[in-house]
């Protein structure tokens, strides 16, 4: 069986912080459109960006990577028409919503898997762009079957839901041999995705003139440059080890771009909120201390839906009343994430409840040793190894090994070297 057991154990240590799955897609993907050789450097090897490797490959890649160095040295193979494109993409929301745009303009025919909730994750924005230009689709035991052929216009889409459609169309657009606009409906939910986006379309020679996140416009016929790449760290895992310090340990983690545009960085300022503080130690490295003062906040989510988890832990142990508000969007992740998070720190004694949208959570000293789950989903499994650092009592996490591959391989690697006691 998959588990982890944790004995309570402070964490002390330094962490080098995996690199940022965000920056991590957006350059393997311009390197393969760039048709040119690419050396994309400080790349994991997590099941995620695994996907998207194996979709540039489908597409006619040659990828060479070198998991131990962590390198992916990307160019163009011999590309041949496609009758019929099969693109798995695991359990990546992101993979999969990046590429459908980008298939269609290779294929005419296309099928889509996935594993695990992936294929029951929210597609209607481009099901509704598809349904006004003629394309088709069905959805059936797991599989997504798309044809026709994306072309120039524009595209009404509705932003709400994730920015991840319209990254989507971002990379196929300047591809296509005419002018296109983005049109967003219904607000534009985390903008600082969007922002990581443009930076890597321009490193890589694409323009995109941003007209206020509400219409992005697209000139055709642009041509992805040769460009190597090294992926930064990553704040959404960071964020783990940080909120750690801010509950009594002291880990340093390294790796971190002070001025990076990751919305995620946003963790800095939360636990700083809090009363916790954050240091700054040397170059690119960043502590959070806990103090006696810590007290609840409220945060509203809808631009930071990854650091949900680990902000529900981390109020866990405020002093008073929390509040995590527009959440929504974390129902239709690899788990209900409010629902999974709230199920697992209420097993270790968390005075914890959903309302709605939204998380209410009021904070405790310690909490108890249980029996949790993660629920397949890798931001639940590590969260709750967190909160393990400040229980009374054994913690067993079922299936925490294989979510965390998701994301983050060495997690719990990372978690023994900083002294957690885990078997």
């Amino acid at each position: 069986m998959d588990t982890v057991k944790i004995k309570p154990h402070s964490l002390s240590g330094t962490v080098k912080v995996p690199p940022s799955k965000s920056f991590a897609h957006r350059a393997v993907i311009s390197a393969f459109l760039s048709g040119e050789e690419c050396k994309i450097s400080n790349l994991s090897a997590s099941e995620d960006i695994l996907a998207t490797l194996s979709c540039i490959s489908s597409l006619g890649a040659d990828v060479a990577f070198d998991e131990k160095k962590a390198v992916a040295v990307i160019s163009k193979g011999q590309i041949t028409p496609f009758k019929k494109l099969c693109l798995d993409c695991r359990e990546s929301g992101s993979t999969l919503r990046f590429f459908i745009p980008i298939a269609l303009c290779f294929a005419e025919n296309i099928e889509f898997t996935g594993a695990g909730r992936l294929m029951k994750r929210p597609l209607k924005p481009y099901f509704d762009i598809f349904d006004k230009i003629g394309i088709t689709y069905k959805q059936k035991a797991g599989k997504l079957q798309i044809k026709g052929r994306l072309t120039p216009g524009d595209f009404y889409i509705d932003g709400s839901v994730s920015s991840q459609f319209v990254t989507g169309l971002l990379f196929a657009l300047p591809c296509l041999d005419g002018d296109s606009r983005i049109i967003i409906e219904g607000g534009l939910s985390s903008k600082g995705y969007i922002d990581i986006t443009l930076d890597v379309l321009k490193k890589y020679g694409i323009e995109v003139e941003n007209e206020n996140y509400n219409t992005f416009v697209v000139k055709g016929n642009q041509k992805y440059k040769q460009r190597n790449f090294a992926v930064e760290g990553d704040f959404s895992q960071a964020a783990f080890f940080l909120v750690a310090g801010a509950i009594g340990c002291d880990v340093t983690c390294t790796g971190l771009r002070e001025n990076s545009l990751q919305g995620d960085k946003k963790i800095l300022e939360i636990i700083e909120k809090t009363g916790a503080h954050i240091e700054k130690v040397g170059t690119s490295k960043f502590r959070a201390v806990s103090t006696s003062t810590m007290h609840g906040i409220t945060v509203d989510a809808d631009e930071i839906p990854d650091l949900v988890p680990i902000m529900a832990v981390l109020f866990a142990f405020c002093k008073g009343e929390s509040r995590i508000i527009n959440a929504g969007r974390l129902r239709i992740k690899e788990s209900d994430r409010l629902a999974a998070i709230t199920s697992e720190l209420k097993k270790m004694g968390a005075t914890i409840k959903e309302d709605g949208d939204s998380l209410i959570v009021c904070g405790k000293q310690v909490l108890s040793g249980a029996q949790v789950s993660s629920h397949n989903d890798h931001r639940i499994a590590m969260a709750t190894a967190v909160a393990a650092c400040r229980c009374e009592g054994e913690v067993t996490i079922e299936g925490a090994n294989k979510a965390v591959k998701k994301s983050y391989p060495d997690f719990f690697k990372a978690y023994k070297k900083l002294g957690g006691k885990t078997e």
